[in-house]
C-alpha cells in the first residue's frame, strides 16, 4: 500500500489520467451517458494536478467538478433523441404498415400477417374482415394488440 500512496505523490498526473480512463470504460460498457462526465473531469484533473500538491484539494475540485458537469450537461442533453420515440418499441413501429388478414375477423377480432409476424388485431370500425384481405395498421390496443383498417 505505501508504494501506490509514494505513486500518487510523485506521479498524479498519471493517477488522474488512469482514473479518467477506468470510469471512461466503465462509461462504453454502460452506455448511461451519466459516468462521461466524471470521466472528463478527472481528465481536467490530470492537468489540475501539475500545479496542485494537495491531494485534498484535487479530489474536492473532482467532486465539484463532476457535480457541475453533470448537472449542466443533463440540463442540455436531450432526454430522447427527436422522432426516434419507438426506437425499442417494435409493436408501435407497425403503425402505418399493410398487412394481410390471416385469420378472418368475428366480431372485430382477428389475426393479421404484418412484416412477416402474426398479430392479434381489431378491426377499427368492427366490420368483419375476410383472409387475405389487405388491411393496415392505425393504432394498438391492449399492449401488443393491432388497430387496422381495411385498404380499398
Amino acid at each position: 500500500m505505501g508504494g501506490l500512496v509514494d505513486f500518487y505523490g510523485t506521479h498524479t498526473f498519471w493517477v488522474w489520467i488512469a482514473v479518467a480512463a477506468a470510469i471512461l470504460a466503465f462509461e462504453v460498457a454502460a452506455g448511461s451517458g451519466w459516468l462521461l462526465w466524471p470521466s472528463a473531469s478527472a481528465a481536467v484533473m490530470a492537468f489540475v494536478s501539475l500545479f496542485t500538491s494537495s491531494a485534498a484539494l484535487e479530489i474536492g475540485l473532482f467532486a465539484a467538478l463532476t457535480i457541475v458537469t453533470t448537472l449542466t450537461a443533463r440540463k442540455f442533453w436531450p432526454r430522447e433523441p427527436q422522432g426516434a420515440s419507438d426506437i425499442n418499441d417494435n409493436v408501435a413501429r407497425l403503425v402505418g404498415h399493410r398487412g394481410r388478414v390471416a385469420m378472418a375477423f368475428v366480431g372485430g377480432a382477428g389475426r393479421v400477417m404484418v412484416d412477416g409476424k402474426e398479430w392479434a388485431a381489431d378491426s377499427e370500425d368492427g366490420a368483419p374482415l375476410e383472409i387475405e384481405s389487405i388491411v393496415e395498421v392505425v393504432g394498438l390496443r391492449a399492449g401488443t394488440r393491432l388497430l387496422v383498417r381495411p385498404v380499398r
